[in-house]
């Protein structure tokens, strides 16, 4: 018999003071001492992503804040109006949702090398794409994103902050300390395969990102934990 695959995984998300933080201040270069999550792996669970990718993560009281940096050859997107489907280019995904059972229904967010979105609610019980339906017409209300260029090859980095009102968090309810989630990079190079990477691998192949039993488990630190993990 085969091993069994390991669990999802858990991640403590430090705090940064203030309540709205606007994305444009994720810039990687202030973004340094905040512990980037484990190294994204293949989609299938097998080895390593070729064309690595970094997630830093904080939250507010009014915010998750995520920035992505990705390494990349061949950096490139095509679309330009909100909600295209960029995921048949290049793009990094966000999906989430409040509590720590597996989630019947969740957020989903995409932007591109281009500083395009995509975002859209997805109700999935039974996580079988022919059972799931998906609400473009969601736009997620306050969120705040920011696209810009690395320093090596044609590496870029994409930062998000995503209002807890606007997923799922009701007004005058405390928020939740606990959180599903993963982090996604779709690649295309056009020299190559592409290649489909997670944070939490989703163990199918082909791949397919709509997983929610594999969303790894993110726990908000209290303040007093300290803002930054070095």
């Amino acid at each position: 018999m085969g091993r069994m695959p390991a669990p999802p995984p858990l991640w403590r998300v430090p705090s940064i003071p203030g309540g709205g933080f606007p994305a444009e201040a994720l810039r990687p270069a202030l973004c340094q001492g905040i512990a980037p999550l484990p190294p994204f792996v293949p989609s299938h669970g097998r080895g390593l992503a070729l064309q690595p990718t970094r997630v830093r993560l904080a939250w507010s009281g009014a915010s998750l804040h995520v920035l992505f940096e990705c390494e990349d050859r061949d950096a490139w997107g095509t679309f330009t109006r909100r909600d295209e489907p960029l995921y048949q280019e290049e793009v990094v995904e966000v999906f989430l949702a409040p509590g720590s059972e597996t989630p019947a229904a969740y957020f989903e967010i995409e932007v591109s090398p281009l500083g395009t979105v995509f975002d859209a609610r997805i109700e999935n019980p039974r996580s079988r794409r022919s059972d799931m339906v998906t609400d473009p017409s969601w736009d997620c209300p306050g969120l705040a994103w920011a696209v810009g260029r690395g320093e090596a090859r044609q590496d870029w980095w994409a930062a998000l902050s995503i209002p807890w009102a606007s997923v799922g968090v009701e007004p005058g309810r405390d928020l939740p300390r606990s959180w599903r989630a993963n982090f996604y990079r779709i690649e295309r190079p056009r020299d190559g395969s592409p290649e489909f990477s997670a944070w939490s691998p989703t163990l199918v192949e082909p791949a397919d990102f709509h997983k929610p039993e594999r969303f790894g488990l993110l726990e908000l630190e209290a303040p007093s934990e300290g803002a930054v993990r070095r």
